[in-house]
């Protein structure tokens, strides 16, 4: 368009020329704010958050009422609930599928017919042309009354919805919930159903209570940090992994929200990058969940239990956040206090139910005495009600014949009142019984009666009808999902070792790319590594295909974080004073790629003599001293254990003022560390030293560990904390002690009679379960002791039929026979209960304090001096170095 063909512009304020052209001017800031906050408001409200009244979504809330309309006691197509739900959901069939499925799949709501998928393999439902659904009896019961329903227009207008379903049940926190709106997001996880009503009924008796998750595929789950499923919760969930034999494990139970495709695929992917080493995963999912693992030879179970849970799915992480809608917003909660407004809504709609029950019987009460006078009294018969001409005249004659009986009525006789009677037929009036219409007045009257008292006691009534919820639905819901506190899997422990670490000592650099170079020790490659230089210096740094970590490397090998029994045994020059001086020191807590002296600090100090000790050993080693030295010995010998282990920035003793030559290993020698205190947690089934649980006692290295379990067997296993033992199944566990006698009490199942036995251990094969009682069906261990005279309590029926107590001592019942020996009968009663007298006593073996070693003098120690001890050769591979 050219110029001359603009059109005119006009600067004049006053001017109303060009009105038509003008609008009203919206900021587009102004618009994004309102439209973007109707949006989320819409979503949040409407879509992904449930409301507190019901627990429900607007969808499924949808669905459900148009199944409720639909019922008529069969099953319907889910294709034709589809249907009928589009009239009051707007978003189309698809998401109405999907939540359909959804509520079908959780059992409690929708009787389901055909294929609709499993939540524990991910197989998705049929096609809703195929499967079928109804109301559960369940649902019927606790989620419609349309007298108690607050109704609102549909979306378009042309039919009524429910505001809410009244809900008389905690359904939110049975079923749970996920879902993800505007700004904000919501994740309410299941409890069990059972402990929901229990923990009802206790509210309502104003008692506290904390309910904790319960998972429709089982497993374990630790809510340490649940936090009452608020915000900032986390509980840890893991699948149950039961120990077939040293070469198979079985996982029987999945953690929740997986699947068994992507648990297998988890377990693959940590396998292939080499975390844990397994031959095969076989996925034998049927009735029972059953992924069966194969281990590859030589790989330690209890291990890979440990390295599933930390590198694979098999333990889970969730962080519920527990946000609903109240009052019309979205409100943050924890699940205790969503516990106590349901419970009251549920009183509240009970309450309105008895009201609304109260007046349905007084209506019927109303009538049935309008009826009995009318006909009593013979109105029907009256000339001038027979003689009416219209019905209002009708109404006048009955109003005044009524008059005299107003005061009984408890309300006012209204014209359609009058319209019922003058409807009832002749013949039925001819028939009326008077004595049957009293009685059944009468039981009007009583129902109200018991109305009454149930709205004087309502929370009793409320209290009663939760009961008669868990009597009726309650068998088969029990908790599947066990409470448990987890152990933290520290991942380097239980890792496998998939890499080979090697160094190149002269040019510094390590890793497990350097395949040309020395070869140190097999490790993970996510282990850290530690590495010691010859001008004494070292560091720590992750393991990598190659790194530098310093010129002239005298050790390297894998880090342990907390390792409380390496010991590292070192000899060095300080480059100022010129004194060879000696140490013994342990790490400790260091940063990563940190540079770490262990010297005094002094430019030219050097390493004589290093080693690395896995068990606190202290070696003998040979010192040759210079030839030009003047001191009168110029070889002797000295024994690291007379050296105090230390922190590693401690400078060490003196060990000579006089040059040295040489230093050289000699002897091995034995640890000068403390037995370890092992305790065993019965809480998570793991032993510990961190004090928690059973003290088993003071472990050194070859002692080993006996567990006694409830099927009579035992087994001997080392001590190593990544041992793992199942608390429900296990009798007792202590220290394993060859001379001990066992003193146990079992139940034949065969002879149906309780025995007792003494042996002494015959099979001490380590790892390895091995059965002492009978092996017959229903055969059981129900005491075992290693004391000198256990003392037991035997409840009986005697011969007469009375309830009996005995204290038997066991160790004078029977002599010390083999371990496969039957023992004798304990009692010839029908033997109730036997119950072990006392508490396994731990008899802790003397230990030696490091605070006891002795210390170099350096004052009064003589070099000339020759230390010789009786030791072992060392054979734990301590590198001697000059």
């Amino acid at each position: 368009m050219s110029k001359d063909k603009l059109p005119p512009l006009n600067n004049d304020k006053n001017s109303n020329n060009g009105e038509d052209h003008i609008h009203d001017v919206v900021p587009v800031s102004g618009m994004f704010e309102n439209y973007f906050l109707d949006y989320a408001s819409y979503v949040i409200l409407e879509r992904a958050v449930p409301a507190i009244e019901d627990g429900l979504k607007p969808v499924q809330r949808r669905i459900l009422h148009s199944m409720e309309e639909m019922d008529d006691g069969r099953y319907n197509k889910v294709a034709n609930i589809i249907g009928h739900t589009m009239q009051f959901h707007p978003h189309g069939d698809a998401s109405i599928g999907d939540a359909i499925v959804n509520i079908g799949q959780k059992d409690l709501l929708i009787d389901t017919q055909g294929n609709w998928g499993d939540i524990r393999t991910g197989d998705s439902a049929a096609a809703p042309r195929y499967i079928e659904a109804r109301l559960s009896k369940f649902a019927l019961d606790i989620a419609f009354n349309s007298d108690t329903t607050v109704w609102q227009l549909s979306y378009d207008g042309r039919n009524k919805e429910p505001v809410t379903l009244p809900m008389k049940f905690p359904l939110l926190l049975a079923q749970g919930v996920e879902g993800i709106a505007v700004g904000l997001s919501t994740k309410v996880l299941p409890h069990n159903f059972c402990e929901l009503i229990l923990a009802t009924i206790d509210i309502l008796k104003g008692n506290d209570v904390i309910i904790y998750p319960d998972f429709p595929t089982g497993g374990m789950v630790d809510i340490t940090n649940y936090n009452g499923g608020a915000r900032g919760g986390k509980v840890r969930v893991r699948a149950r992994i039961v120990e077939i034999d040293k070469k198979t494990l079985h996982i029987k139970e999945i953690p929740f929200g997986t699947t068994t495709g992507s648990l297998i695929e988890s377990i693959i992917k940590a396998n292939d990058s080499g975390k844990i080493k397994i031959k095969k995963v076989i996925d034998n999912t049927a009735k029972d969940v059953e992924v069966e693992i194969q281990l590859q030879p030589g790989v330690d179970p209890d291990v890979t239990i440990d390295a599933l849970y930390a590198f694979s799915d098999c333990e889970i992480s969730i962080s519920p956040n527990a946000c609903i809608i109240v009052a019309n917003k979205p409100r943050f909660m924890n699940v205790n206090d969503i516990l106590k407004i349901c419970t009251e809504n549920a009183k509240e709609l009970l309450r309105q139910e008895l009201l609304i029950k109260k007046a349905d019987l007084l209506e019927k009460i109303f009538f049935s005495s309008l009826l009995k006078i009318f006909i009593q009294e013979g109105m029907y018969k009256n000339p001038k009600y027979e003689n009416a001409e219209d019905d209002q005249v009708s109404f006048d004659v009955l109003n005044v014949l009524f008059g005299p009986h107003f005061p009984i009525f408890y309300r006012k006789i209204e014209n359609e009142d009058y319209l019922k009677l003058m409807a009832r037929p002749l013949s039925s009036i001819r028939k009326y019984d008077v004595g049957e219409a009293d009685l059944k007045m009468k039981d009007l009257e009583d129902q109200i009666k018991e109305v009454d008292k149930h709205l004087k006691h309502l929370t009793d009534f409320t209290i009663a009808y939760f009961q008669r919820l868990l009597d009726k639905y309650g068998k088969g819901r029990e908790r599947k999902t066990e409470l448990r506190t987890f152990d933290m899997i520290v991942a380097h422990s239980v890792a496998a070792a998939n890499e080979k670490l090697y160094v190149n000592r002269k040019d510094g650099f390590i890793g497990f790319g350097l395949k040309k170079d020395e070869y140190i020790c097999d490790c993970s490659d996510i282990d850290d590594v530690a590495a010691f230089l010859s001008d004494g210096k070292f560091k720590v740094v992750k393991i990598s295909e190659k790194v530098f970590v310093g010129k002239d490397i005298l050790h390297a090998g894998v880090f342990r974080k907390n390792d409380e029994r390496m010991v590292f045994n070192m000899v060095y020059l300080d480059g100022k004073s010129g004194n060879t001086m000696i140490k013994r020191f342990q790490i400790g807590g260091i940063t990563r790629d940190k540079e770490y002296d262990l010297t005094m600090g002094n430019k030219m100090s050097k390493v004589l003599y290093f080693s690395a000790n896995p068990n606190g050993e202290a070696e003998i080693i040979n010192i040759q001293l210079s030839q030009s030295s003047t001191a009168r010995l110029k070889i002797f010998d000295f024994d690291f254990s007379t050296v105090s282990i230390k922190g590693r920035s401690s400078q060490g003793n003196i060990l000579t003022k006089y040059p040295v030559r040489k230093i050289a290993f000699k002897q091995a020698g034995k640890s000068t560390l403390s037995g370890i205190k092992i305790w065993y947690s019965d809480a998570i089934g793991r032993l510990n030293t961190d004090e928690k649980g059973k003290l088993l006692g003071n472990f050194e290295g070859s002692d080993k560990i006996i567990v006694f379990y409830k099927d009579g067997s035992y087994e001997i296993t080392g001590f190593e904390l990544t041992n793992r033992y199942e608390p429900d199944q296990l009798l007792l566990i202590e220290k394993y002690d060859a001379e001990k006698i066992i003193s146990a009490v079992h139940f034949d199942a065969a002879q149906k009679n309780y025995y007792v036995k003494r042996f002494k251990i015959e099979v001490p094969g380590l790892g390895k379960k091995h059965h002492f009682i009978s092996d017959a069906n229903g055969s059981k261990l129900v005491v075992v002791s290693t004391r000198q005279q256990p003392q037991v309590e035997v409840e009986f029926i005697n011969s007469k039929g009375v309830k009996e107590t005995t204290i038997s001592d066991l160790d004078m019942l029977i002599d010390v026979k083999g371990w496969k020996a039957l023992g004798n009968k304990l009692s010839g009663n029908k033997i109730e209960k036997v119950v072990l007298l006392g508490k396994e006593e731990i008899i802790e073996e003397p230990a030696i304090s490091e605070d006891s070693e002795p210390t170099i003098d350096p004052e009064k120690f003589d070099v000339g001096t020759s230390i010789n001890l009786d030791v072992k050769k060392k054979d734990d591979g301590q590198m001697g170095l000059f």
